[in-house]
């Protein structure tokens, strides 16, 4: 099958999504193409959900100017795509005097940067305001424009609008290999062929495969592997704020932060790894976040534990974000090492790739029929009992509980499942919808949920995925009925 079109975008994680819902707002065809069978399936699916104040990264880099742009434009954004998104604050806590001048070493970084309200308390002041954090703190920087959000949901949302708005996503298709030819760019997947104006090369841990099909090799991408416990809402009152400790060479560290859902969630470490998809968690590297998490809060609760998970980060060997276009290649732009804070700067680097759009295509005309924020979304368990009561009379089956923990209801599934890229597999109903996500983590909802995907995608049972195709729940029929 061949397509053509004038932008193709490679990769569906927070960077890519981002850019297919800035750049749908022109009337060019876009598409973005996924190895994977859904939206945000790699590094923006496993991570903190933090949007980062801005004081971490080095005065003069992409990193830093990016970041502080893009935390400014998170509240607006997120009200306009529907995401869960608050503005908690966060400490960098300091346990001795060398950890107090690096608090002085990164708030005047951060100001630098351009990062607002950034202030160094006493230790008497944080205990006030986060009572369980270790006693032995002294003190602690305060930025108070660091937030929390879904990182799933948000790549979604983006791509969701882009769709809305007309962009082409194709899931499930690897690119093998990409082919200057005259003004245009082949890109070959294993079912199609793309012939693409211009490319944007936002391939995650692999940005390096891709930039080498068509560049001299000039940068590596290094896999780097992070760890995480996620708790029980039941212990969302030991921490408030988003809490740090101090920053090392190997990343900011073992953090513990409500997340937008209000679990709690601690991690991760960092151990760099060969196998750019090795997300199993070890038995080493668990005990390694937990033993550096008591160490912020010795009272954190080892039975709200619910779950446990690893995201891989892509390390760039440049130290910096590369989000570039190249004289000897034009069309083709690298969104590359987008690692933390990337989450925070995704929606401002964005602009920046739309401007390397704009500066390679001339002038782009807006769409007329634009659409700017995404349908809204029923949460059912957030409605009074009169707006619970209309929604029922229009659609019993809100009127039905799939998911006791998250009171998650069979019409949000449903809704789920029915919207542009929508849920395919339990995974992606728990990532849009949150059925699973609570203390039984799918336990309970999950048959229920297979019979929901079934029926809605007309398949049978045995053809419901946990996530990847290789992940059936259902293998075979004992007895007449089938075994899971």
């Amino acid at each position: 099958m061949g397509v053509k079109v004038d932008i193709a975008i490679i990769g569906a994680g927070v960077s890519g999504a981002a850019i297919a819902s800035t750049l749908s707002q022109y009337d060019i065809s876009v598409c973005v193409l996924e190895k994977s069978n859904d939206i945000s399936n790699g590094a923006s699916k496993a991570n903190s959900g933090i949007v980062h104040a801005g004081y971490d990264a080095k005065p003069g880099t992409m990193m830093a100017a990016f970041n502080v742009q893009g935390n400014a434009m998170f509240s607006a954004l997120c009200e306009r795509l529907d995401v869960p998104f608050t503005r908690i604050g966060s400490y960098v806590v300091a346990f001795n005097r060398d950890d107090m001048k690096t608090l002085e070493m990164l708030k005047k970084r951060g100001e630098e940067n351009g990062v607002p309200d950034l202030e160094i308390l006493s230790a008497k002041v944080v205990h006030i305001n986060e009572p369980h954090l270790n006693p032995n703190i002294i003190g602690a920087l305060f930025a108070p424009t660091a937030a929390v959000v879904s990182p799933y949901e948000l790549s979604i949302a983006f791509m969701e609008h882009a769709i809305d708005n007309g962009v082409q996503l194709y899931l499930q298709s690897p690119v093998q290999n990409i082919i200057k030819e005259n003004n245009a760019y082949k890109i070959i997947t294993p079912d199609k062929e793309i012939q693409a104006a211009c490319v944007i090369n936002c391939a995650g841990v692999y940005a390096d495969t891709i930039h080498d099909m068509v560049l001299p090799s000039a940068f590596h991408i290094n896999a780097r592997r992070g760890e995480y416990f996620l708790l029980d809402k039941y212990a969302g009152d030991i921490v408030q704020h988003i809490i740090f400790q101090c920053p090392s060479d190997r990343g900011k560290g073992v953090l513990v932060t409500p997340t937008a859902h209000k679990n709690i969630i601690i991690g991760p470490n960092a151990e760099d790894i060969l196998e750019r998809e090795a997300v199993e968690t070890t038995v080493e590297g668990l005990s390694e976040v937990w033993k550096s998490a008591l160490k912020s809060s010795p009272e954190l609760p080892e039975n709200q534990i619910i779950t446990t998970f690893s995201g891989i980060r892509a390390e760039p060997s440049s130290g910096d974000f590369i989000i570039r276009d190249y004289i000897e290649t034009p069309g083709f732009i690298d969104v590359a090492g987008i690692k933390s804070p990337g989450l925070s700067s995704a929606p401002a680097f964005a602009l920046y790739v739309n401007d390397l759009v704009q500066k390679y295509f001339g002038s782009l005309k807006q769409k007329e029929n634009y659409i700017q924020g995404r349908r809204k979304r029923i949460h059912f368990h957030e409605l009074s009992h009169e707006e619970r009561r209309e929604i029922v009379k229009k659609d019993p089956l809100y009127g039905r509980i799939i998911c006791r923990c998250e009171n998650i209801t069979e019409g949000e599934i449903v809704d789920s499942i029915h919207r542009f890229a929508g849920a395919r597999t339990i995974d992606g109903v728990k990532r849009r919808a949150r059925c699973g996500g609570g203390r039984c983590q799918g336990g309970f909802c999950g048959p229920r949920i297979i019979d929901i995907l079934a029926r809605e995608l007309n398949i049978p049972k045995e053809a419901v995925c946990k996530d990847s195709p290789e992940s059936r729940i259902i293998v075979a029929e004992t007895k007449g009925n089938c075994a899971l």
